[in-house]
């Protein structure tokens, strides 16, 4: 249930409702709009009786939410939620681009990504310290030192950094260094790890699992907002279907589904939703097109060097083309580049 409270509602009325859930044996979530406080309720088995809230002062209206993923829903909060980001907003008006290698490989390839993409317009800088990889006997990643290297690039030219947290024991590493914490497809019913993300003072880009509908994916959301999270994104990054042409279907049906399911902003990867270099600049625009926020886009310097991931990354001119017309496209739908 969600217990809307009038314009004015004073703190003292807002606390008082928020007692009154916790008297209950519920969870309350105060959810700040731009014209009104609603607090959101959770924890309850069965429906929630709107009476001991109704004759409470400043309390406007209770509203029944009929989704399961309570609190990402635009049941719950009609305008859209906006995730600052040292500067940088994540949702609202503009469209941002976060772009770098799949991976971190040495101080000299990090940087002349981070400068490059830096020089082409994104905003955030994207690279992994830690890769789950399907062999064993793949590339890794460099750990703490990779971390290390992305905070020197962030240093360096003022980039936002996007990495992937692999497990709990390496987060507070990823928490430290990091400033949008990357969720894996891998990763995204990894249900003790959502846990812990909500209890971290730090965005969370929450990829698609690779078989995930739509309402699983969102309920993964809804586990890192219930422990206390609300800066949570989207991040569709292709499902598997029957196709072996390319790596995944990037399934941009998703983006305006969910834009009109929930209130967080929505990213896609066109990279990993393709797999195939030469189209990741057709899917990107696609992905704009579609309504994304934002779009991630694995550049590297040399991809043919790359040590994961190099067939489905652009180097720096192609990136460059694809910036020109992200523009383009996102002119087109009325919406500027950050």
């Amino acid at each position: 249930m969600l217990v809307v409270m009038k314009p004015h509602a004073t703190p003292a009325e807002v606390e008082a409702v928020v007692e009154k859930i916790r008297g209950m044996g519920l969870t309350p979530h105060a959810i700040p709009g731009a014209q009104r406080v609603a607090i959101g309720v959770t924890g309850n088995k069965g429906a929630v009786e709107p009476g001991p809230f109704t004759a409470l002062p400043g309390v406007a209206d209770c509203i029944r939410v009929s989704q399961p993923f309570k609190l990402v829903s635009r049941e719950v909060k009609e305008e859209d939620t906006v995730i600052d980001v040292g500067g940088v907003k994540l949702g609202g008006p503009s469209i941002v681009v976060m772009a770098g290698p799949c991976s971190v490989e040495s101080k000299e390839q990090l940087l002349e990504a981070a400068h490059g993409v830096k020089k082409l317009g994104a905003r955030f800088l994207r690279g992994g310290a830690w890769k789950p990889r399907t062999s064993p006997y793949e590339f890794q990643g460099m750990g703490e030192e990779g971390l290390k290297l992305l905070a020197l690039a962030r240093e360096q030219t003022g980039l936002q950094v996007v990495t992937e947290v692999m497990d709990p024991e390496t987060l507070p590493l990823c928490v430290e260094y990091a400033d949008v914490l990357q969720i894996g497809a891998r990763n995204m019913q990894n249900f003790s790890l959502l846990k812990r993300l909500g209890t971290v003072n730090k965005p969370v880009l929450l990829k698609r699992g690779p078989s995930a509908t739509l309402r699983e994916w969102l309920m993964a959301a809804e586990y890192v907002v219930a422990h206390g999270n609300y800066q949570v994104a989207l991040c569709e990054r292709g499902i598997r279907t029957f196709e072996t042409m390319t790596r995944n279907t990037l399934d941009l049906n998703a983006v305006p589904v969910l834009k009109a399911l929930t209130h967080l902003p929505v990213v896609v990867d066109p990279s990993h939703g393709i797999g195939l270099r030469r189209h990741v600049p057709a899917m990107a625009r696609a992905g704009i097109a579609a309504g994304a926020d934002a779009i991630i886009v694995e550049v590297h310097p040399r991809p043919e060097c790359a040590l994961s991931d190099g067939q489905q990354s652009l180097d720096l001119a192609e990136f460059g083309a694809l910036m020109t017309q992200v523009k383009v496209i996102a002119g087109a739908i009325g919406r500027p580049v950050a």
